[in-house]
């Protein structure tokens, strides 16, 4: 495992956004990470699609969308 020096100000986001998310801090880096690498992969995918594609991999079904 290494060490990935990042500045104050993107600490205190991800620390706020793991807090939310009821991530460790070092999950939802990890998680960022994993996302901006996919969304540089495939350019053309939305977030949702990426996530979709992601569970899809892990043969999780989620739950239907009910939209209104």
């Amino acid at each position: 495992m290494g060490i990935v020096k990042i500045s104050d100000d993107l600490h205190e986001e991800i620390r706020k956004a793991s807090t939310v998310m009821s991530r460790s801090i070092n999950a939802q880096a990890e998680f960022w990470m994993k996302i901006g690498m996919l969304a540089e992969l495939n350019p053309t995918l939305t977030y949702a699609q990426l996530i979709q594609q992601q569970l899809e991999a892990c043969n999780v079904t989620p739950p239907e969308v009910i939209r209104t």
